[in-house]
């Protein structure tokens, strides 16, 4: 029993920092596509980066202290809230590190200052991102934490095509409102051109598994109706993969459509460019399927 109770805690420790982190990719994920804030973030001064922390830190505090990532309540608020707080800033810091290494905004030539400039100024948006983990997408689930099991009669009405349409008519909405104000920039054109094939690669993973945790693992809303809905991509992962295509897809088309992308430019350069912008409109597209 008490293994049991044991491995019940670990679980849900494991899946709030789930949800903290996919709040902050959801909330903070836009910044860290400005090559402004990197400029001032790696010319940033020590002091001026203990104010963007304790500024970071007073903020969170103060969501912390109606909603937070967490789903349960405590009975001492204010001490829970100051440890909760402290885990989203590590969440914010550990994401936005994770996301300037994958965008080789972070190598092993930038220096300790610029490196740390980098991360607490973009850390910032994904710290406010996990404190409102809960508020960005509601969770249906009852109190006791089990999920809702969504009503027969209606499932059945909801055929498999209307079903799987709502999902990529979801997918494009989303992965448009979040990507939309990405694509015309210069940072998509910068980073493509640095980056290589296996730094790709851990793109198209990163998107992925991004896009799985919201939907399926972050105990966001409707996440166990999610599992349990009819379509043609009926499996959690059939239907990651089907959401990350059509959010590739829609990313080509707003890079064509804010002619950064030509038809007489070569695949490669297609490749190279919808890859770096299928990230976030591949979290706006989770976004926007557990929105409809």
């Amino acid at each position: 029993m008490a293994t049991k109770r044991q491995k019940d805690v670990w679980m849900s420790e494991i899946n709030d920092i789930i949800r903290g982190a996919c709040g902050g990719f959801l909330f903070g994920i836009p910044l860290l596509y400005t090559m402004e804030v990197w400029w001032i973030g790696s010319l940033a001064k020590p002091q001026l980066m203990m104010m963007a922390i304790a500024f970071m830190f007073i903020v969170v505090y103060l969501l912390n202290q109606t909603e937070g990532f967490r789903k349960r309540r405590y009975s001492w608020l204010a001490l829970q809230a100051a440890m909760d707080t402290v885990e989203a800033i590590a969440i914010g810091l550990a994401c936005s590190t994770f996301v300037l290494l994958l965008l080789r905004e972070l190598t092993l030539e930038t220096s300790l200052k610029e490196s740390l400039g980098k991360i607490i100024f973009e850390s910032v948006p994904f710290a406010l991102g996990v404190a409102l983990a809960n508020q960005l997408l509601g969770d249906s689930r009852n109190s006791n934490g089990k999920g809702q099991k969504p009503d027969s009669t209606t499932s059945n009405k909801k055929d498999e095509l209307n079903a799987t349409f709502a999902d990529v008519g979801g997918t494009l909405i989303g992965a448009t409102i979040i990507a939309f104000n990405i694509a015309p920039t210069d940072e998509i054109t910068m980073l493509a051109a640095a980056a290589s094939p296996p730094w790709e690669l851990a793109m198209i993973a990163t998107s992925l598994l991004i896009s799985y945790g919201i939907v399926f693992q972050a105990g966001f809303s409707d996440q166990q109706k999610r599992r349990e809905q009819k379509g043609i991509f009926q499996r959690p992962s059939s239907e990651t993969i089907m959401s990350y295509l059509v959010s590739l897809l829609a990313s080509a088309f707003m890079l064509w459509f804010f002619q950064k992308l030509t038809f007489s430019d070569p695949w490669t350069m297609w490749l190279d460019r919808t890859l770096m912008l299928g990230l976030p409109a591949t979290i706006g597209g989770a976004a926007g399927r557990l929105a409809i």
